[in-house]
């Protein structure tokens, strides 16, 4: 399928680039909060972000497949491996990081899930794509870059080369 739209890895990293910034703020102001990618696009995010960041902790990587509520229009997909929290949440600022910010859905199943490990003292939310359609009222702090889309279309992040498309689905 051809793409409705291709940001290469040049465009793609400036958006990670502008995300750096307010994040290592967060970091100098509280240097052991820790950096939490969600899977799958998330966790390769955070990688990115983490090597330059160079936080004290090391990336935590959350398999949300069994916090989501949406099973029915989704289907479940546990093809990933199992969370690693490496570190104490409790009293900790998590920066919780993913590749899009959709519906909302998977970042409330994440949340949902960090909130198993303890209970943490501040979430940020970093996104390196925000999109239109949300479904619950969440919201990044930290974003890469916002776009709007109809319903049909949807983002995917190619982590081998850190390139997004927009696609559209098919019917």
């Amino acid at each position: 399928m051809t793409p409705l739209t291709k940001y290469g890895s040049e465009t793609v990293s400036t958006w990670l680039d502008a995300m750096q910034k307010p994040l290592a703020a967060v970091l100098r102001k509280e240097p052991d909060a820790a950096l939490i990618g969600i899977r799958r696009g998330g966790v390769e995010v955070g990688r990115y972000l983490h090597q330059r960041l160079t936080p004290t902790e090391p990336l935590g990587e959350l398999n949300i497949a069994f916090y989501r509520d949406d099973f029915s229009s989704i289907g479940l997909h546990p093809v990933v491996g199992p969370s690693q929290v490496p570190f104490t949440v409790d009293d900790r600022h998590i920066i919780l990081i993913d590749d899009v910010l959709g519906t909302g859905r998977t970042v409330r199943a994440a949340m949902n899930e960090i909130f198993d490990y303890g209970r943490p003292a501040k979430i940020t939310l970093a996104v390196l794509v925000q999109r239109s359609g949300h479904e619950l009222p969440i919201r990044a702090d930290v974003i890469g870059h916002t776009v709007e889309l109809s319903s049909e279309q949807y983002i995917e992040l190619n982590a081998s080369d850190m390139s997004v498309s927009i696609n559209e689905r098919r019917a």
